[in-house]
């Protein structure tokens, strides 16, 4: 098992995480509410007036830190998976506090809370389907760990294959550093008759009949995004897309990330998700030096104790 891929899958999600528009909007909880409570009114002065002038994040007059490029959420949880990652995984999640994370992690905490135990309190949840523990699988896929009691805690059905794909793409990276590999090793955990099998297989088609993953961006937006709900975070079009795109690009990170970017509705974490699988790919190494003074430091947006945290030095010790 490769070291180097190991910080490549993490450092590649953390940079797929900054690369995202969702990661300013993540750190932004860093900053006083009301500055996210004017963003909101300027948008809504944009619609009643037919401005096409939309405002982004901004500071004023606080700390701008927060708004430069770097990781958001979906690092902070991989890094905490990593550090929780020996014990028992119901027990690890009640001890959260003062937290921000998806609805199917916030909905676990609550059934745990009642004294529901997983698989339960994973499947009776309203977004059982969603890629929170296909994030957190990255940790087990590089540690060649089993992602199952992890992800039954606040997934079920789809949210779990996409941890098993997930789990299972990063292990064979990690150890060949070959992404077709890695895409087949996913698929062998996705059963064809499920949304999240068909949809790889659907996007792995598209991807590869238009040649390279900034071509295959308009064919992935048409064959997995039906535009009609409002939260891009579905393990069956996330997972898919970060295989879709890291093969595409024969595993190299800038190219794959950069096209995972350019589906706005998925942008929460298909770009993490792709770049830790050509994180895994190509290894620490071949990421650019830009990006992982970027992002190695996590900010503390999701939850607050990893504030300051450096993914490098957090690895030492564990893998």
């Amino acid at each position: 098992m490769s070291g180097d891929r190991i910080r490549g899958a993490f450092i590649g999600l953390a940079v797929g995480d900054a690369a995202g528009w969702p990661a300013a909007r993540h750190r932004a909880a860093l900053h006083a509410p009301w500055s996210r409570r004017l963003h909101r009114e300027l948008d809504a002065f944009a619609e009643e007036h037919r401005v096409t002038t939309l405002p982004v994040p901004f500071a004023l007059n606080q700390p701008v830190a927060p708004l430069r490029t770097g990781p958001s959420d979906d690092a902070e949880w991989l890094a905490w998976t990593a550090l929780t990652i020996d014990r028992p995984r119901a027990e690890a999640f009640r001890e959260l506090q003062d937290v921000r994370a998806r609805i199917s992690v916030v909905t676990a905490l609550d059934n745990l809370a009642e004294g529901v135990e997983p698989p339960a309190s994973g499947h009776d949840n309203p977004h059982h389907f969603d890629d929170a523990a296909a994030v957190r699988a990255v940790a087990y896929g590089a540690l060649g760990r089993d992602p199952t009691p992890d992800a039954q805690v606040t997934n079920a059905g789809d949210g779990v294959l996409g941890a098993l794909a997930m789990a299972a793409a990063i292990a064979q990276a990690v150890a060949t550093g070959e992404v077709g590999g890695a895409v087949e090793a996913a698929l062998a955990v996705l059963p064809e008759d499920t949304a999240i099998g068909h949809n790889a297989r659907l996007a792995l088609k598209a991807a590869r009949k238009a040649g390279d993953a900034f071509g295959a961006v308009p064919a992935l937006d048409a064959a997995l995004l039906d535009h009609v709900y409002s939260y891009g975070v579905g393990a069956a079009q996330t997972v898919p897309a970060a295989l879709a795109l890291a093969e595409a690009a024969g595993g190299e990170l800038s190219g794959a990330v950069a096209a995972a970017a350019c589906l706005a509705p998925l942008a929460d974490s298909a770009p993490a998700l792709t770049g830790a699988l050509a994180g895994a790919c190509g290894g620490y190494e071949a990421i650019p030096e830009g990006w992982t003074a970027s992002a190695r430091t996590l900010a503390g947006c999701c939850l607050p104790d990893l504030a300051g945290r450096d993914l490098i030095e957090l690895l030492e010790g564990i893998a």
